[in-house]
């Protein structure tokens, strides 16, 4: 089977977690590429709720690997604490995890950092999670930044930290912020380096070795391509690079390797945090869809912004990763509505932008040129089958295919594993459907 990269094609937020585990029969192992603990992938199993921050969503089947690449910080502590949870309701074995020795870690020092700049922003604050998140990276293009194979040996770790602390501590003086003390950070991540050496190991050697194999891999985007620190709508962006290019930078592989890359995509759109939104809604329409698809994030909470499709940002998302393939998610959310919104188009200072502007100055000022269709007002939610589907969502469907020029290939129609519909013609070769739907008892 294939190599296949999946990711969001808006601000986050699509249901990524869901697709994975459900495609995870299908792979051999499951690697996350970028992100922290700021993202959260909701999976739904057999009525129980599970959320994943920094573990791909992979780890629920049992026997396969999952990877935590380079391109990703990690907290040792929101870690061990995720691996601890889940271990209470899923059988993980430890040789079934593995972090990139190149990964960069989160110290105390850098959430402090995050929520005082933060603060700092004022009415232009970005909206992070404040979990030290965007520091980290700052640290790791710095050149300053301790790493997940500096556990391996106390003696550089602990240099590592008398430095950083030394030198974040004069940020903290400057700033009137408590010092930090580098003895009781190193004695904390020392504790950590016990419990996670198990885990280190060179990530790209081994998936590499596991392509040699003849073993797949799933690659897991966290949140979208909407935010990616370069192609997204910067500064309101995350830190690190969720676009399909990330993939190779961020587990150490290279891009030969990369058979296919599926846009997991929202029938309405999301955002969380601040930053332009040109089809959010801000009538009852938009509290329906909120309640109704349950959007408030999995990570911390906040309400999320609803809004209308957006054409040109999905299509924007797919021409930066190469998508020709998408995963519609969440269209039963719509299900009651009379009548359905699409953006076509922006209109700015008068003439119309057929591409995707991300920068904010223009989209904070763009009006959406909208196609309004039928809504179904019969259930998508639940279905299996795509014959079953009411005709006015199919011609939603037609309709968004066409004009963002990608193929729907899957239909997620619920939060369950069941509630899927899949483009086996599609998806040949792809994918191992039968492993999927043995697994999933999907429809032959």
């Amino acid at each position: 089977m294939a190599n296949i990269v999946l990711l969001g094609t808006q601000w986050g937020d699509e249901g990524k977690g869901k697709i994975v585990d459900l495609l995870t029969p299908s792979f051999d192992v499951v690697a996350r590429y970028q992100g922290g603990h700021n993202a959260g992938h909701t999976v739904y199993v057999q009525g129980k709720k599970i959320v994943l921050h920094l573990i791909p969503s992979g780890i629920l089947h049992p026997g396969t690997l999952c990877v935590i690449g380079n391109g990703v910080v990690l907290d040792p502590r929101a870690f061990l604490e995720e691996l601890a949870a889940l271990k209470k309701r899923v059988d993980i074995r430890d040789e079934n995890i593995a972090i990139s020795k190149n990964t960069h870690l989160i110290l105390p020092y850098h959430g402090l950092v995050e929520k005082f700049c933060e603060e700092q922003r004022g009415a232009k604050k970005i909206g992070t999670t404040c979990r030290g998140i965007g520091p980290a990276y700052e640290d790791k293009a710095a050149r300053r930044g301790i790493r997940a194979g500096d556990l391996l040996d106390l003696e550089v770790l602990k240099e590592k930290i008398r430095e950083n602390v030394e030198e974040k501590n004069s940020y903290c003086t400057r700033q009137g912020l408590p010092p930090f003390d580098a003895q009781v950070i190193y004695d904390e991540y020392a504790a950590y380096a016990k419990r996670l050496k198990k885990y280190i190991q060179d990530v790209s050697l081994l998936l590499d070795q596991k392509m040699r194999e003849g073993k797949s891999i799933l690659f897991e985007g966290a949140q979208g391509a909407l935010l990616d620190i370069d192609h997204g709508t910067y500064p309101f962006v995350t830190s690190s690079n969720s676009t399909a290019g990330g993939v190779c930078t961020g587990l150490g592989i290279g891009p030969s390797k990369l058979d296919a890359v599926l846009g997991v995509t929202k029938a309405y759109t999301t955002r969380v945090g601040s930053g332009p939104f040109p089809t959010e809604i801000f009538d009852e329409t938009g509290k329906i869809i909120a309640r109704r698809g349950d959007e408030f994030g999995a990570t911390t909470g906040r309400p999320r912004r609803c809004g209308w499709f957006d054409v040109l940002a999905v299509s924007y998302a797919c021409r930066v990763n190469g998508i020709d393939k998408i995963v519609l998610t969440k269209p039963d959310v719509l299900d009651e509505l009379e009548e359905v919104r699409i953006s076509t188009g922006y209109k700015y200072k008068g003439s119309l932008l057929r591409s995707f502007p991300p920068e904010p100055w223009i989209l904070e000022k763009v009006v959406p040129q909208y196609k309004n269709v039928p809504g179904w007002k019969q259930p998508v939610h639940g279905a299996r089958e795509f014959a079953g589907l009411p005709r006015a969502f199919k011609d939603y469907l037609k309709l968004i295919e066409d004009l963002v020029e990608a193929r729907a290939v899957i239909i997620s129609t619920g939060v369950e594993r069941e509630d899927t519909i899949l483009d086996r013609r599609r998806l040949k070769g792809l994918l191992n459907l039968d492993a999927i739907k043995e697994c999933l008892r999907l429809p032959a």
